[in-house]
């Protein structure tokens, strides 16, 4: 089954090119979608056989997200991944999320960091708490209970490509996509991913102000 790694970026030319990397080492296809960097990533990734798109201004990671799908599905792809490029998640974890989906179990794998002990401990104390908080977040505004939240780690058939449209640009994507999940019925699983925290890629994390800004997303995106 035709498979696309999709990585969102946004000035992550310090990391991009080892992210992108140990992707293709792993046998996967990669899509950049540059979000309107400031930085030249471009320049980081020209002499890899990679897919490139950039929006001319930053719009946001959903929105990166939504282009990217969109471009898969032009390009008759039926499996698509979602991964961070700033070096959290681990590409020998990409065949793990894309099997139940090739073996025509569900239409969405969510990434875990919590549904192993191992890979829990190294999260942040500070970490486990804001996600915590989320959990519950998208059990109100989703109906769906998990053991993770806001894990970027994500794989979608091509029936869930075509059935999941996002319009939170920003953050608050997460969750819509989530909710979309539940509003379409689609099948799901989670699957225990490994998230590796830099000192680096904690800089790039949600603080507890960015978890009130997406929280008041969602309460708007509802109201409206």
């Amino acid at each position: 089954m035709k498979t696309l790694v999709i990585i969102p970026c946004y000035n992550e030319a310090v990391v991009i090119r080892h992210t992108v990397t140990q992707v293709l080492d792993a046998g996967y296809e990669v899509a950049v979608i540059d979000d309107g960097s400031e930085e030249d990533i471009l320049q980081q990734l020209d002499d890899l056989p990679i897919h490139y798109l950039r929006h001319a201004v930053n719009l946001g990671q959903g929105a990166a997200l939504q282009t990217g799908m969109q471009y898969a599905l032009e390009q008759g792809v039926e499996i698509v991944i979602h991964f961070d490029a700033d070096g959290q998640h681990q590409a020998e974890d990409i065949d793990i999320m894309v099997e139940p989906i090739r073996s025509g179990q569900v239409d969405v794998v969510l990434g875990s960091r919590f549904m192993n002990t191992n890979h829990a401990q190294s999260v942040p104390f500070n970490r486990k708490l804001l996600l915590q908080m989320a959990r519950y977040t998208n059990l109100l505004f989703t109906g769906l209970w998990l053991t993770d939240a806001h894990n970027g780690f994500r794989a979608l058939s091509r029936k869930a490509m075509q059935t999941i449209r996002i319009t939170e640009n920003k953050m608050a994507h997460a969750t819509e996509i989530l909710r979309q999940i539940k509003t379409h019925k689609l099948t799901y699983c989670e699957r225990p991913t490994r998230v590796v925290y830099t000192e680096y890629s904690k800089k790039k994390g949600q603080s507890l102000w960015n978890a009130v800004n997406i929280f008041i997303d969602l309460i708007l995106n509802r109201v409206s």
